[in-house]
């Protein structure tokens, strides 16, 4: 039977796109307590399935698939703008194809906004009256107001007026950078991007007979299966090493490795091949927040991902590509290359210096370029020890000097010198973990 969490989440999802869903409803409708409700509220929140805004409350949002990301729902515009709701209200769960400036005559910005897209104006109350009628929400700037008129329009449309105290030019620039987050989690590869789901996999229920592991092993040549009980919860994993020598009629929960190490579809997935690598796992189930099985991954699935990541070109950049893009060898000594960067103005801290995460990005960066001319495959660091001997001024030259120290089949040590001007500013010593492509 589902646990209240569980029937308070599957209740949150049958709820029609643009409800607003609250506690105390949801306590007083399922009864169940505020605080159980509040919890499964937070992670109704987590799998994107509601938005919570300041002055409007909780709606149930629409689902974003992974290809529209970029695209933001006017609740999301809310929050980045720290607006507040006018009219509309019941339209905020709508997503924007695009965003319009209206620093330009009647006319002309009437051209440009169509249905679906976000006019960002003034204190222009005719602007707002002919966008909400072409079917456009309005983003009002400056913190000013908008006719009663336009209030009641926006609500017979279901089309969100916001205001927000920032100017144009700030409100335009926190857009666009919410949508290059966004562009960047689109590059990060989750498990739920690659995982074999729950109707494809093989599983076993604990009160099968050993019997079951025989027949899939013939049927499908694969040794290793999740374990679930009446409830679908993945309570072990049973291998050839388990059932080998074990009468067939012997019950599967009898010979399981019990607690096997399980994964969340929204784990990253480099956190995912670093377990499997570190614990020399093949194989983990997938589960929901209530532990029941939603699919397998394989580590040959991790590994054919991660070579796959490699060739993709990033839209969005991180800090980190920003700091160790400009990364240019300068010696010709393949043993001892030295790689050489400028301290852009991104790169430093509020006091004009390079910032300590940079430097750490820069010397976990080195590393890795060193190591992969002695194995291909990707690093993944367990400690760093860093020395900062001196800091380093913006527009300076620095020389990141790595020198390995030990390499073996898993495991790396790597010393690492910082030069500016011919004298050392730092120094580090970097031991990773190495993950076979």
């Amino acid at each position: 039977m589902a646990t209240k969490h569980e029937q308070i989440l599957e209740h949150i999802e049958s709820l029609s796109v643009g409800s607003k869903i609250s506690v105390r409803r949801i306590a007083k409708a399922l009864n169940v307590s505020e605080g159980t409700a509040y919890r499964a509220i937070k992670e109704a929140e987590n799998q994107d399935l509601v938005s919570t805004m300041e002055r409007v409350g909780t709606i149930r949002i629409e689902k974003k698939k992974k290809e529209n990301i970029e695209k933001l729902t006017f609740a999301e515009i809310v929050n980045v703008v720290d607006g507040q709701v006018l009219g509309g209200r019941e339209g905020l769960y709508k997503t924007l194809s695009k965003f319009v400036i209206g620093a330009m005559k009647l006319e002309a910005m009437m051209r440009y906004t169509e249905a679906g897209s976000l006019l960002i104006v003034g204190n222009r109350t005719n602007a707002h009256e002919l966008a909400v009628k072409e079917g456009a929400a309005v983003l009002i700037t400056g913190g000013f107001d908008t006719s009663e008129t336009v209030k009641k329009l926006a609500d017979e449309k279901k089309l969100p007026v916001i205001s927000t105290s920032y100017d144009t030019f700030t409100v335009a620039t926190m857009i666009n950078r919410a949508i290059y987050d966004q562009l960047i989690k689109k590059e990060i590869v989750l498990v739920d991007d690659i995982y074999t789901s729950y109707e494809e996999s093989k599983f076993l229920q604990s009160s099968d007979a050993v019997a079951r592991w025989h027949e899939f092993n013939t049927a499908t040549g694969h040794s290793r299966y999740p374990v679930v009980d009446q409830q679908n919860r993945v309570v072990g994993i049973v291998t050839s090493r388990d059932v080998i020598g074990k009468d067939k009629e012997t019950r599967i929960e009898k010979v399981m490795t019990r607690n096997p190490m399980t994964v969340h579809a929204k784990t990253s997935l480099a956190n995912a091949a670093h377990v499997m690598v570190w614990e020399g796992i093949e194989l983990m189930p997938v589960v929901d927040p209530s532990h029941k099985l939603q699919g397998i991954i394989s580590r040959q699935d991790v590994l054919k991902a991660l070579q796959h990541i490699q060739r993709q070109p990033q839209v969005g950049e991180t800090i980190d590509d920003l700091a160790t893009n400009r990364m240019e060898v300068i010696t010709e000594d393949d043993s001892n290359p030295v790689w050489q960067t400028k301290v852009t103005p991104q790169m430093t801290n509020p006091l004009g210096t390079m910032s300590y995460g940079v430097f750490i990005s820069l010397i976990t960066e080195a590393s890795s370029r060193l190591l992969r001319k002695y194995k291909k495959g990707d690093l993944v660091v367990e400690n760093i020890s860093v020395y900062f001997i001196k800091p380093v001024q913006i527009e300076s030259d620095i020389e990141v000097r790595p020198q390995i120290l030990e390499v073996g089949r898993k495991f790396a040590k790597v010393d690492i010198e910082v030069h500016h001007e011919k004298s050392i500013v730092g120094k580090a010593l970097l031991m990773a973990q190495l993950i076979d492509r």
